[in-house]
């Protein structure tokens, strides 16, 4: 179980993250809306112990996170997988390589450098294209991917360092319709076949209602709402979102698709 405690993040005068207490149970999907700026990214970030809290505490099963270091911090981020908005993989390497990457932490340094990948290593990264659809590009290189495929290369990554949580930051915001449905559909999959906790930043409340079984949202810093989607009401997504509430509301997507996703969930 993921436990944070008063946890804030302050950038000189400005708080990013202030004062947020979330207890995420294993195995649960969980959807982080509000608009940019409100500390989505931050509160992911602060997981991930990519940057340091100003206060606060994380814990996980019982190992207070905030207070790893060296080995114990990389151990912490192979267990706790980071999925980015611009996918972060090396364009110049081919596709296996990218996702043979997620397993740097079980692979000892000398090996990785002169990409001496076991294998097994390769197997399980091949596998794991195989789940996406991408197993037939695992020789060409990155950049000369779309950005959908980019993406289920990235989840693929993430998906063979073992992760006990995948932390999806914005994982679709440049992606055409077609593409958002298959990324969060493959990380719908990766939640309900391997009980891998998920935590995911949205900006689409529709997208968000319709995947996640539990929302938190976010304004200035400070969670304002925390339910199940069918709690999020058109007054609390004002308050989330002010103005902007009608926007985040995604036309683009297929509505029948959507409903299935809830009723399928609620079953």
């Amino acid at each position: 179980m993921l436990v944070i405690e008063g946890l804030s993040r302050r950038f000189g005068h400005k708080t990013a993250v202030d004062q947020v207490s979330l207890t995420i149970q294993p195995g649960s999907f969980v959807g982080v809306i509000g608009r940019s700026g409100a500390g989505k990214s931050t509160l992911l970030r602060l997981v991930n112990r990519l940057i340091d809290p100003s206060s606060g505490r994380i814990a996980y099963d019982g190992v207070d996170v905030t207070d790893l270091s060296g080995k114990d911090l990389r151990d912490w981020r192979a267990r706790c997988a980071m999925i980015f908005q611009q996918f972060n993989l090396v364009g110049r390497l081919d596709v296996l390589t990218n996702v043979l990457m997620g397993r740097l932490n079980r692979t000892p340094s000398h090996r990785s450098l002169l990409k001496l990948w076991s294998e097994e290593d390769k197997a399980i990264a091949l596998s794991a294209l195989e789940q996406f659809d991408m197993a037939g590009l695992a020789s060409q290189r990155a950049e000369q991917l779309s950005g959908g495929q980019q993406q289920r290369v990235a989840i693929a990554r993430a998906l063979v360092q073992q992760p006990d949580i995948i932390l999806a930051d914005e994982p679709i915001a440049s992606l055409d319709p077609r593409n958002t449905r298959l990324v969060m559909d493959a990380l719908a999959r990766i939640n309900r076949e391997y009980g891998i906790t998920v935590l995911c930043n949205l900006h689409s409340l529709d997208l968000a209602r319709a995947y996640c079984d539990r929302l938190v949202g976010m304004a200035e810093g400070r969670v304002i709402f925390d339910g199940g989607p069918c709690d999020l009401t058109d007054d609390a997504s004002r308050r989330l979102y002010g103005l902007e509430a009608g926007d985040v509301v995604d036309v683009d997507v297929d509505a029948a698709l959507l409903r299935g996703r809830v009723a399928a969930r609620a079953a």
